[in-house]
């Protein structure tokens, strides 16, 4: 980098565009756009070349302040050097703290982010703004990989998807504990850690019998005294199994469509976050 890139004077306009001279060899230049290429840089370093903030700062001569002002410009949008194509798509959306969020949509063909935006709660109307850009860009999909938030699969009911199985797996151990307390909860459990190696049928058959040989404890209700009020007595059990029950549809999607090459996680996402986060 030229000496004057740091601390250059404006020094007019030409074509519309801004220049800059440096006050020591009085070198001219577009600072703009340099600082576009460079931004560009700090980014593909920090995502792709596992470089850190600090390490960033040190290579660049900036404060880390800068660096993570420049990559958050970069935060939301979409990689220019790619030729949009037929691909399966893996979206998640991982947090920073309560309100701060990055809902990601990656090709599982390419290996690629295709589109980022900064999110302060995971809503579905997210994947659909997610979707919609991309394809007004000229992609396609032909499956989709997603989580287990409710009514997402209809972003894309018009393509196979595939329910992430890591996903359904922390909902049923967040209603049920690693180690469940019942028998029927402990049962429901072990089913669940079934699913990356068992197919639909036996799986399908598996719930079900769980489902009649538990139906009324997960659906006892407990009564409140004195008034009309009920609540199921087993209720987290209940949810676990529901959540089961809901997301099976979806469970074996990757399985009916061999052809097609589906992952059964998002993990391709999921490890992205895990470098990225490890960073921050």
């Amino acid at each position: 980098m030229r000496c004057g890139a740091f601390g250059a004077k404006k020094d007019g306009k030409q074509s519309g565009r801004q220049r800059y001279r440096c006050p020591e060899c009085g070198y001219r230049f577009q600072y703009q756009k340099r600082e576009g290429r460079l931004h560009k840089r700090l980014w593909q370093a920090y995502t792709s070349g596992k470089q850190t903030l600090k390490e960033l700062s040190e290579a660049y001569g900036r404060s880390h302040v800068w660096v993570r002002a420049r990559l958050d410009e970069h935060l939301v949008g979409m990689p220019t050097d790619l030729t949009p194509e037929p691909t399966i798509i893996v979206s998640d959306t991982t947090f920073w703290g309560r309100s701060y969020g990055v809902c990601v949509f990656r090709s599982w063909t390419l290996k690629r982010n295709l589109w980022w935006g900064e999110v302060a709660s995971e809503k579905v109307a997210n994947y659909h703004y997610g979707r919609k850009i991309l394809e007004e860009k000229g992609w396609t999909f032909i499956a989709a990989v997603i989580d287990g938030r409710r009514g997402l699969a209809t972003v894309f009911k018009d393509i196979p998807v595939q329910m992430c199985h890591f996903h359904q797996l922390k909902i049923v151990t967040k209603y049920l504990t690693r180690r469940p307390k019942t028998d029927a909860g402990k049962e429901l459990r072990f089913l669940t850690l079934t699913l990356t190696r068992t197919d639909e049928q036996t799986f399908t058959a598996a719930l079900t019998a769980w489902e009649r040989k538990w139906h009324s404890f997960y659906t006892e209700k407990t009564h409140v005294t004195g008034t009309k009020h009920w609540y199921y007595t087993h209720k987290n059990v209940r949810s676990a199994y529901l959540s089961l029950k809901r997301n099976l549809p979806n469970l074996f999607t990757y399985q009916r469509y061999p052809e097609l090459n589906i992952p059964n996680t998002t993990n391709t996402v999921d490890g992205y976050f895990a470098g990225v986060k490890k960073k921050a």
